[in-house]
């Protein structure tokens, strides 16, 4: 697996069967990632190592529980992907609802992730989580 729609695929399909602990596993030792949005929301912010990710995966779980998470289209062109869905969220202190659409912007090199670019509704997810 090696390929950029196979690894994006790979990824997904992880990220929905819940196997989160081998998510990072698809990066790269060295990540170009950043999560945009509200500095109270525990996983925003930026990333650059494989254990990091790891931990950005290991945060998020403990945080929402998902509803639905559904990928529409998978876009490549050489070494990027970007792909596009829709995703409905609890957040697990509040109880709140985060529905958004979404965007993700993954670049995979030597068959490994090395970017990781997410694009939602962050003011939703900050409102969802009690922050804003």
């Amino acid at each position: 697996m090696s390929g950029t729609r196979a690894v994006v695929e790979e990824f997904f399909r992880r990220a929905g069967a819940g196997e989160f602990g081998r998510l990072s596993e698809l990066f790269a030792e060295e990540v170009d990632w950043n999560v945009y949005g509200a500095e109270e929301v525990p996983w925003v912010g930026r990333r650059t190592t494989r254990a990091e990710v790891a931990d950005f995966f290991d945060v998020l779980r403990r945080h929402l529980e998902a509803e639905e998470f559904a990928v529409h289209r998978i876009v490549v062109e050489g070494e990027d992907a970007i792909v596009l869905g829709d995703m409905r969220q609890t957040v697990v202190t509040t109880g709140d609802l985060f529905v958004s659409p979404f965007a993700f912007h993954l670049t995979v090199h030597d068959g490994l992730i090395t970017r990781y670019i997410p694009y939602e509704d962050s003011l939703n997810l900050a409102r969802a989580f009690g922050v804003a």
